[in-house]
């Protein structure tokens, strides 16, 4: 094990501040943060001043700084202190998902050439350690699909809208209130934070590199009150998703969408900014995981976890990418859905494989079928239209591909 790990913290705010205060409570933890860079020096701050510099450089060439912890909300800033510190050979634990979502190989690369460690629990779901568990815990087991919630602030916004039935903009607002949703809250409604957290997860679950815009997303933005009605009548919950799974080929399809959850999914009580995420398996089986996905002290929690692991110069392996066969990525799979529209609207139905359903008021249309997903194109973009996917139990399986690496698995287990 080594010594106490000497930290330079970037960043300051609601976790920055989280981690500085249980690192300063309990020495037990081995580490000693050094240096905070900040923005603002006028700001006023629960911590001694002399700590405190504006200057990232001091921090990135200080010889007696062996980590650095980047907590900051801009991508931009962020992947460059990560290059550098990865450059002078100091280990990173870093929560932002954005910017690890755009250039997670090259960061990995450097990690590799400069022999430190690259962490980053913190930038997938808050408190739950699905990272460290993909990694370590299911690093022999065929994977078939990962799926779940795990953006906290359209899962609260989406709990307000059924339980108390209010509209979507008296929820989000609610979820600004709270400090659940940001006054600019794009990057959660619209999908976009699941969507790179779902970068992530596809390199740990399948090791496969994509960039965020390879992945097809819809946020929640345009679900109405006669949404949530015809879920309420069947007893459904409207969850935004997140998923990857493989198709009828053996490719990985990946994508983000709200989602009808049945009663018997373990995902339809996870209640505000509760994450839960599902992970289907040959060996495990399906396993849940859930917990808080955001907040000071969740989030806080993740990033202590890394810097603990840290005391055993712990690295993500990449099982999935250096060792196993990396399986295609592709945009094709058909699933079933709903859409809703405001009836002066107009629709391509043609784009459908098939149409089960079709329903249409004055006011509001419906209708439920099977598309590729590759096909929703202008759909996805258009406020006009709400798709909310409808499940098929369970997630397939039994592709060629998929049996192929079981039998081998299988026989593997056999003469072990």
């Amino acid at each position: 094990m080594n010594n106490t790990h000497k930290i330079g913290l970037i960043g300051f705010g609601v976790v920055g501040e989280g981690v500085y205060n249980v690192i300063s409570s309990k020495k037990d933890l081995n580490a000693q943060i050094v240096k905070i860079a900040i923005k603002n020096p006028d700001k006023k701050r629960n911590a001694p001043a002399a700590l405190f510099t504006t200057d990232v450089n001091s921090i990135l060439f200080n010889n007696q700084i062996d980590t650095i912890v980047e907590l900051i909300d801009d991508d931009e800033a962020s992947y460059a202190i990560v290059k550098q510190a990865l450059i002078h050979k100091k280990n990173v634990v870093t929560a932002n998902k954005k910017m690890l979502a755009y250039h997670l190989p090259e960061l990995v690369q450097l990690q590799k050439e400069n022999r430190v460690s690259l962490l980053y629990e913190a930038a997938v779901c808050g408190s739950i350690p699905i990272l460290r568990n993909l990694e370590e815990y299911y690093n022999n087991d065929l994977l078939h699909s990962i799926y779940g919630i795990i953006n906290g602030s359209t899962n609260y916004i989406l709990t307000q809208m059924t339980e108390n039935n209010v509209c979507y903009q008296l929820a989000l607002q609610q979820a600004q209130l709270e400090g659940f949703a940001e006054s600019d809250p794009t990057l959660d409604v619209e999908g976009f934070d699941a969507q790179n957290k779902l970068v992530l997860l596809l390199k740990h679950t399948f090791g496969i590199e994509v960039l965020p815009e390879q992945i097809v997303r819809k946020g929640i933005s345009s679900i109405c009150s006669e949404d949530l009605l015809y879920a309420r009548e069947k007893d459904l919950q409207i969850k935004l998703i997140a998923k990857a799974h493989f198709n009828k080929f053996g490719q990985v399809v990946a994508y983000v969408m709200p989602q009808f959850i049945d009663t018997e999914n373990p995902l339809h009580n996870i209640r505000n900014e509760y994450n839960g995420i599902l992970i289907e398996s040959t060996l495990a089986d399906q396993q849940f995981l859930s917990g808080k996905g955001a907040g000071r002290y969740p989030t806080a929690s993740a990033v202590l976890s890394d810097i603990s692991a840290l005391h055993y110069d712990y690295q993500y392996e990449y099982k999935r990418t250096n060792i196993y066969k990396t399986p295609k990525f592709s945009q094709h799979a058909i699933i079933e859905v709903f859409i809703s529209w405001k009836c002066q609207t107009a629709i391509d139905t043609t784009i459908f494989a098939e149409i089960s359903t079709y329903f249409k008021s004055k006011e509001y249309c419906f209708l439920t079928g099977k598309i590729d997903l590759a096909s929703l194109g202008s759909l996805l973009a258009s406020p006009n239209f709400s798709i909310i996917e409808i499940p098929s139990r369970p997630l397939q399986k039994t592709t060629p591909e998929v049996l192929q690496q079981k039998n081998r698995l299988e026989t593997l287990l056999t003469n072990f």
